[in-house]
C-alpha cells in the first residue's frame, strides 16, 4: 500500500526530505506546505531543482489540513503546536525533526498532543539526528555490548561554514555578534528542550538514578584576525564558535552527556578552539565493560561549497525521518519514540528495488 506524504516546509530539510520521498517505493508526494506566497501555486519538483512531479506548493494551511494523505513530514524553523495538532486531528501522522524524540508524558502539552492523536487516530514522532539519532537512538543500541555503564557521550564536531542558512547563522546561533549578545540569545533554549530529551531517553533505559536538574553550558570563541564566512567577514572580537553541552548527574559526576561544537574553521579563535586530529564527525561514546567509540564520518560535506550546495547532515536528518514514515504509519494512535517503533531502516535505491 502506498503511504501518501505531504512536506511541510521546503527549506534545506524539506527539500532533502522530497528526494527522499520521491525515491521511497511506498511512499507517495500529494502536497506540500510553503510559507511564501511566490513558491505557491508552482511545482514542487521546480523548488527542489528538479522536474515536474504533478505536485503543486501551497501556502494554505487549510488545503493541507482537507488533503487526502495519510503523514506529514513536519518540518518549519520552529515547531507550531497547534498546527501539529490540527495535522493529528485530521487524521494524518506527523513525523518531524524539531521536536518530540522523548517527550515529558506528564506535561499538559504534550498530554494535549496526545489526545489529538486519539481524536484523529494518528501517530506523532520525532527523528533527526543530532537530537534524534547521534544523541540517543544509536548510544542505546550500541550501549548494549557493554556492561555497567558509567558514561555515554554523543558529541558533535562540525565546521559551521559548511551550513548554508545565513540568516540562522547570524540572527539565531549568534554568529558575527558580540559574545554577550551570542550568550544572551536564543540558541541554547532552541537547542536544549531537544537535547534534554534525548539525555533523558538515555538516563531512563540504562536506569542512571540522576540528580533532578540536567546541567547545561554554553561557551563561545572569538576571532582574532578577520575570518571570511557564509556571514561575511567576521572581524576580530565577534563570535566564531560555539560550545553547547547537556550533562546528567549523579552526585555531581556526569554520566551522560550530548555536546556540540560548532566553529567558522580552526584558525584565528580565541579560546584556540580545534576539531582535534580527527577532523569533522559525530562520536558516541560508552565506557564499561568494554568501553566502545563509535565514530560517524560522511555526515558533514567534503569541502565548504560541496555543504553550501548540499549539507550531507541535513540530508541525513531528512533521510531519517522519510525512513520512519512507513513504521510510524503502521503504529498504534500515540506520540511514539524510537522505543516504540520496530528497528527503521532506509531502504534500497530505486533501480535495485524489488
Amino acid at each position: 500500500m502506498t503511504i501518501r506524504v505531504v512536506q511541510w516546509a521546503t527549506g534545506g530539510v524539506g527539500r532533502a526530505a522530497i528526494e527522499g520521498v520521491l525515491r521511497h517505493p511506498d511512499l507517495e508526494l500529494v502536497g506540500c506546505r510553503v510559507y511564501s506566497a511566490d513558491k505557491s501555486g508552482r511545482d514542487v519538483g521546480e523548488l527542489i531543482g528538479a522536474g515536474p512531479v504533478g505536485v503543486l506548493a501551497t501556502d494554505s494551511v487549510e488545503e493541507i489540513l482537507a488533503l487526502d494523505a495519510d503523514c506529514v513530514m513536519y518540518a518549519p524553523l520552529v515547531a507550531d503546536d497547534n498546527e501539529v495538532a490540527a495535522l493529528l486531528r485530521s487524521g494524518k501522522d506527523v513525523v518531524t525533526p524539531v521536536g518530540w524524540v522523548y517527550p515529558d508524558r506528564n506535561s499538559p502539552r504534550i498530554q494535549a498532543l496526545e489526545q489529538a492523536c486519539q481524536e484523529g487516530g494518528s501517530t506523532l514522532h520525532g527523528s533527526g539526528i543530532h537530537p534524534g539519532g547521534i544523541t540517543e537512538r544509536f548510544p542505546l543500541m550500541i550501549s548494549a555490548v557493554s556492561a555497567a555503564v558509567t558514561h555515554v557521550r554523543a558529541e558533535e564536531f562540525s565546521d559551521i561554514r559548511t551550513y548554508g542558512a545565513p540568516e540562522v547563522i547570524r540572527d539565531i546561533m549568534g554568529f558575527g555578534g558580540p559574545p554577550e549578545t551570542a550568550l544572551a540569545g536564543p540558541m541554547l533554549a532552541l537547542l536544549e528542550e531537544g537535547f534534554k530529551a534525548s539525555v533523558r531517553m538515555i538516563v531512563d533505559e540504562l536506569g542512571f538514578k540522576v540528580e533532578p536538574r540536567l546541567r547545561s553550558s554554553q561557551e563561545v570563541a572569538v576571532a582574532t584576525a578577520p575570518i571570511d564566512s557564509p556571514i561575511g567577514v567576521i572581524q576580530p572580537g565577534l563570535v566564531a564558535a560555539r560550545r553547547f553541552t547537556w550533562e546528567a548527574l549523579v552526585d555531581g559526576v556526569p554520566v551522560v552527556t550530548a555536546a556540540v561544537n560548532w566553529l567558522m574553521g580552526e584558525k584565528d579563535l580565541d579560546p584556540a578552539w580545534d576539531l582535534g586530529a580527527a577532523g569533522e564527525r559525530f562520536e558516541v561514546e560508552i565506557t564499561g565493560d568494554p568501553s566502545v567509540t563509535l565514530t560517524f564520518r560522511g555526515l558533514q560535506p567534503d569541502s565548504i561549497a560541496a555543504g553550501l550546495e548540499r549539507n550531507n547532515g541535513v540530508v541525513a536528518t531528512a533521510n531519517h525521518c522519510v525512513s520512519a514514515i512507513p513504521y510510524v504509519h503502521e503504529a498504534g494512535p500515540g506520540i511514539k519514540t524510537y522505543l516504540d517503533l520496530p528497528l527503521i531502516s532506509g531502504h534500497a535505491a530505486p533501480a535495485l528495488s524489488r
